[in-house]
C-alpha cells in the first residue's frame, strides 16, 4: 500500500517559475517505463513566459511537502471551461495522492468561480493519464462530440508528435447552462 502525503497547495508565485522545469523534466521519467512513449522524456518542457501567463491569470497550483515544491498543475479560463493544461509531479512523489490534491483543488476553483466545466487531454490508457482523471469523475468526450477548442489542441498535439489515436479529450461537468 502507497503511504499518502498531505501537501499544502498554494498558487503559484511568480518566483516560483524557474523551479518549474525541474519538475516537468521529472514528472516525465515516468513515460521511460512504456517505450513507444519513452521520447516524452525529454520532450521540451512549458516556457517560463507560458507559466507566467497562468500565474498572471490564478490558474497555476503549486504543491508543496516540507516546504519543498514537489509538483503543480497550470490551467486557463475558457469560457466557460477551465482547461487543466499541464499537471506535473516529481517522479519520487507520484503515486502519493499529490496529483489527486492538485486536481481537487483546480476542480474546487472551476465550481467557486462558476465554470461549466473542467476540461483536458490525455493519453488513453496510460495509468496515471486517463484511469486517474476517470477516478476523479472525468468522462472521454467521444471523437463526434469533441468541440473545436478541444479538437484543435489535439491537432496541435499531433503536429507536436503525439499519437493521436492515443490521445483523448475529457471533461468533468460541473454545471448545466439550464441551472
Amino acid at each position: 500500500m502507497t503511504l499518502m502525503v498531505n501537501s499544502n497547495i498554494r498558487l503559484t508565485k511568480i518566483e516560483d517559475i524557474s523551479l518549474l522545469r525541474d519538475i516537468e523534466d521529472s514528472s516525465g521519467k515516468r513515460f521511460l517505463e512504456i517505450p513507444s512513449l519513452a521520447w516524452i522524456a525529454d520532450d521540451d518542457a512549458m516556457s517560463p513566459e507560458t507559466h507566467l501567463l497562468y500565474v498572471s491569470q490564478s490558474t497555476s497550483w503549486v504543491a508543496e511537502v516540507d516546504n519543498q515544491m514537489v509538483g503543480f498543475l497550470c490551467a486557463e479560463s475558457v469560457d466557460e471551461d477551465l482547461h487543466v493544461w499541464l499537471l506535473a509531479v516529481q517522479l519520487e512523489w507520484q503515486g502519493k495522492g499529490i496529483g489527486r490534491q492538485l486536481m481537487k483543488t483546480v476542480i474546487e476553483h472551476a465550481h467557486l468561480n462558476k465554470f461549466l466545466s473542467v476540461t483536458l487531454t490525455t493519453f488513453r490508457d496510460v495509468p496515471w493519464n486517463e484511469p486517474f482523471y476517470r477516478a476523479l469523475g472525468f468522462e472521454i468526450i467521444d471523437s463526434e462530440m469533441i468541440d473545436s477548442r478541444l479538437k484543435k489542441i489535439l491537432d496541435d498535439e499531433i503536429q507536436h508528435g503525439l499519437p493521436g489515436d492515443l490521445r483523448c479529450a475529457m471533461q468533468l461537468l460541473l454545471s448545466s447552462k439550464q441551472e
